[in-house]
């Protein structure tokens, strides 16, 4: 592989920040496991003032929270031998589920086949409930309301199953997902600046440290600092599906670790076979692009550009961030911006994502 142009890539990468893609970005970009492009553009925030975005603004990282909280758990808790990927869930939850969700399991959920609704507006009907009774109560709503399809049969993109995921973790653990990841990868990696959002005890870093997110319409104010996601929220500031904060770096401790488990350099924190096997696509439903929290690139118009091989995991987060995996060429991207700051209505970034994938692939393989 060539040397990487790192003018082009900045430039790029500035441009979007003129043409209102975002009001500002981090971009990481690393091979064989050394990081080899780490830039700020732009701005954390826009309002009242613009403030400059620094290398380690701290990013809502959005459904992130997906592969990087709840799958990572799950994949602990499959290598640890406490759950098995075939399991039902039935067996794994305190409440007995009937009919056709007797036939979900943690396979089906990880891979967004399990029959559960995309997502609602659970929030709206949330705050006005006592908060300490919401989990519990949207918990038992979730299994008690009807499937989209059987499970198994289609896909469709559920933060509905990752709220169900969480419950699962917590049930087998007897810890909330915050003190288990805490405990097995957060602590011992020392990722100073990742957590799960807390509503009711908030982060402990200034606001200045953080990149804003969408002016609210439902909380009527600029979102800083907690989660951007309103059933996360609701819930106390995260959840299965979103509420998980970082910066670049700590992102890319996160995926490096995984990286380097899955190519059999390291075993401690993982088995490399169960890295292997969460990286692997499924293939239940005909078309499916997704393998165990991850997904991979689609054959059309993929968020991954058209470079990165079949053999590559991703996830993007709507708040604008995502990750990029390359295991074949062991590349990694991780691009972090605020894109719905201050509307979501700016949808930019589609266009944007792909070209400065395909940029950085040109660049390190043409």
């Amino acid at each position: 592989m060539k040397k990487l142009n790192k003018d082009h890539i900045h430039a790029f990468l500035d441009k979007g920040v003129r043409n209102g893609i975002f009001p500002g970005a981090v971009l990481l970009v690393a091979r064989g496991g050394k990081i080899i492009l780490f830039k700020e553009a732009g701005y954390r925030l826009l309002n009242p003032h613009p403030c400059i975005m620094h290398k380690d603004t701290i990013f809502d990282l959005a459904s992130l929270t997906k592969p990087l909280a709840a799958t990572l758990a799950i994949m602990k808790l499959v290598d640890e031998g406490e759950v098995y990927l075939d399991q039902p869930i039935y067996s794994l939850l305190p409440l007995p589920l009937s009919g056709n969700k007797r036939a979900i399991t943690l396979r089906l959920l990880l891979s967004h086949s399990a029959g559960f609704i995309a997502w609602r507006p659970f929030y709206l009907k949330l705050e006005h409930i006592n908060f300490s009774k919401r989990k519990d109560m949207l918990r038992e709503h979730i299994l008690n309301s009807p499937l989209s399809y059987q499970p198994g049969d289609a896909i469709l993109y559920s933060d509905t199953g990752f709220m169900v995921l969480e419950w699962i973790i917590e049930e087998r653990t007897g810890m909330s997902l915050t003190s288990f990841l805490e405990r097995h990868f957060f602590k011992p990696l020392c990722l100073k600046k990742t957590f799960l959002s807390g509503i009711a005890c908030p982060s402990s870093f200034r606001e200045d440290q953080f990149a804003a997110t969408e002016t609210c319409p439902w909380r009527k104010k600029t979102v800083i600092g907690y989660v951007h996601d309103e059933n996360a929220y609701a819930l106390g500031g995260f959840s299965g599906h979103a509420g998980l904060f970082g910066t670049a770096e700590d992102v890319y401790s996160l995926v490096n670790l995984l990286r380097m488990h899955f190519r059999k350099e390291r075993d401690d924190y993982l088995k490399p076979e169960t890295v292997s096997t969460f990286f692997k696509r499924q293939n239940l439903v005909k078309g499916s692009t997704w393998t165990l929290g991850w997904d991979t690139p689609s054959h059309q118009k993929s968020s991954s550009g058209k470079y990165l091989s079949a053999n590559s995991v991703g996830h993007l987060g709507f708040t604008g961030t995502s990750v990029w995996m390359d295991l074949d060429r062991d590349i990694i991207i991780i691009l972090l911006t605020n894109r719905i700051h201050p509307t979501r209505n700016n949808e930019k970034i589609r266009n944007f994502r792909p070209e400065i994938h395909d940029l950085i692939m040109e660049e390190l393989l043409l």
